[in-house]
């Protein structure tokens, strides 16, 4: 495998410089943290199901005209990227109830929201990503109003797709974590959707008995992860040819 440049290592994925300006490489690693990293583990074969999971996805929303940064995948654990300066906010759909929201506020876990609702968390791992308001992200200049009205445009059509593609297969979308970057093309800059949509940023349940299909079954030591990612794999129609077997990583160059 080709030898490149490693730019930056997060949880779940490694960047690499790109073939070309303007591109990156987005590795998937198979690591799991859980809790802001006080929890980690690995799940043989999730760098594999998620690009694939989130190839799927991308392309799926950039046929409505959702704009991302994927441009196309390169192999069983890589794909190619735009570069874009990332807007430091979490974005978080809850449509039903679970995980921090009903801890918070004390709401049984699996009781439908009146409506979506959409939370904003800062970007920073040392404060263990805190909520914040609208006004907290213009006010310090993380984003503009502008990019807010774009970015809650895009996330409640995000939000409608992506619960509408789920359930055809079965899957109630119980909540999500997307996040942002801003792409500069010539002399223009629009907000586009970035990171990755899997089972790992994802409460996938199945829309019957409501099964965890996602990283809670990580997070809860509830077993059978691996298999879980595979049949939301499976459902959407996109289990890799050969399985979830794992693949060497990438030289790097230092």
């Amino acid at each position: 495998m080709a030898r490149r440049r490693q730019l930056y290592e997060g949880k779940a994925k490694i960047l690499f410089e790109g073939p070309e300006p303007g591109t990156l490489v987005q590795y998937f690693k198979d690591d799991a943290t859980a809790f802001n990293a006080q929890k980690k583990g690995t799940i043989t074969g999730k760098g594999v199901l998620n690009n694939r999971i989130s190839e799927f996805l991308m392309t799926k929303l950039a046929e409505i005209n959702i704009p991302t940064h994927f441009i196309r995948r390169l192999n069983m654990r890589e794909q190619l990227i735009k570069e874009v300066e990332i807007v430091p906010i979490e974005v978080v759909v809850r449509n039903i109830a679970a995980g921090s929201i009903a801890q918070r506020l004390g709401i049984p876990e699996g009781t439908r929201l009146p409506r979506s609702i959409v939370e904003y968390y800062y970007k920073n791992d040392q404060l263990n990503d805190p909520m914040v308001g609208e006004e907290h992200i213009t006010a310090f200049g993380w984003a503009t109003p502008q990019d807010m009205d774009d970015i809650i445009h895009l996330t409640l059509r995000i939000n409608d797709f992506l619960t509408g593609l789920f359930l055809g297969v079965g899957i109630t979308l119980v909540d999500f974590k997307i996040e942002f970057g801003r792409l500069y093309e010539n002399e223009d800059m629009r907000i586009v959707l970035a990171d990755e949509i899997s089972p790992d940023n994802c409460r996938l349940w199945d829309a019957k008995t409501n099964e965890k299909m996602d990283k809670d079954r990580f997070r809860r030591d509830l077993g059978k992860i691996e298999e879980a990612y595979q049949e939301v794999a499976r459902r959407l129609g996109i289990l890799p040819e050969a399985g979830a077997r794992d693949l060497k990583g990438p030289e790097t160059m230092q």
